[in-house]
C-alpha cells in the first residue's frame, strides 16, 4: 500500500506518478501506476537494500527485470506473474551460475574462481578465499560473510570496524536452572 501523500507527478520522458515510502512494506517504489496498481517500468526497493529494475504488471514483477543485491551480485530474468520463468544469477565478482553446467570449486577442480581466472598461486602461498588478497580478521575472531564475529563482546562488526549487531546469548545462558 502506498501512502497517498507520497504521490506526485513529475516529467522526465512524459508523466508519471512517483511513490515514495510503502506504509506496511517498508519498501519504495519509483515508476508507473494503472488503475491504482503498480505497472510499466518501474524501480522497486526492498527494506533489504535488493532493488529491481524491471517491468511490473498488476503490481507483480512481470516481463524483463533484474534484481541488484547489496553485496553486488545480480539476477537477470524473465518475470510472469511475481515468478521467474528463466533467469541468470552473476555473483559479484561476475562468475554466472549455470545451473546444468556448474562445474566452480566442485569434486574435480577445486579452484576459486579468481584462480580460475588468474592461475594459481605460487607453492607455499596458499588462497584460502576467493577474495585475494583475503580479508583481514582480528585474531580471536570468526569471518561471518557480511563482518567478523568476537566471542569475548560477542558483537559483530563490519569489516571496517563498524558496529553491525549484537549476537545472542551463549546457549548455556539460556537455560532453565
Amino acid at each position: 500500500m502506498v501512502r497517498q501523500d507520497a504521490l506526485r507527478l513529475w516529467c522526465r520522458k512524459d508523466w508519471k506518478l512517483e511513490a515514495g515510502a510503502m506504509e506496511y512494506t517498508g519498501s519504495q517504489y519509483v515508476g508507473e501506476f494503472v488503475d491504482g496498481r503498480m505497472e510499466g517500468d518501474a524501480e522497486y526497493i526492498l527494506p533489504t537494500e535488493t532493488k529491481y529494475i524491471g517491468e511490473m504488471k498488476d503490481g507483480m514483477f512481470h516481463g524483463q527485470g533484474t534484481l541488484y543485491f547489496p553485496n553486488g551480485s545480480r539476477f537477470d530474468a524473465v518475470w510472469e506473474k511475481g515468478l521467474v520463468v528463466k533467469g541468470t544469477y552473476t555473483f559479484s565478482d561476475g562468475l554466472q551460475y549455470d545451473p546444468e553446467n556448474w562445474h566452480y570449486c566442485d569434486s574435480y577442480d577445486r579452484r576459486f574462481y579468481t584462480e580460475i581466472c588468474h592461475g594459481l598461486k605460487p607453492a607455499g602461498i596458499s588462497q584460502l578465499t576467493n577474495m585475494d588478497p583475503p580479508r583481514k580478521i582480528p585474531p580471536g575472531c570468526y569471518d561471518c560473510g557480511d563482518g567478523f564475529y568476537n566471542p569475548n563482546t560477542r558483537i559483530v562488526k563490519d569489516y571496517n570496524y563498524r558496529f553491525l549487531r549484537n549476537a545472542g546469548l551463549p546457549l548455556k545462558r539460556l537455560q532453565l536452572r
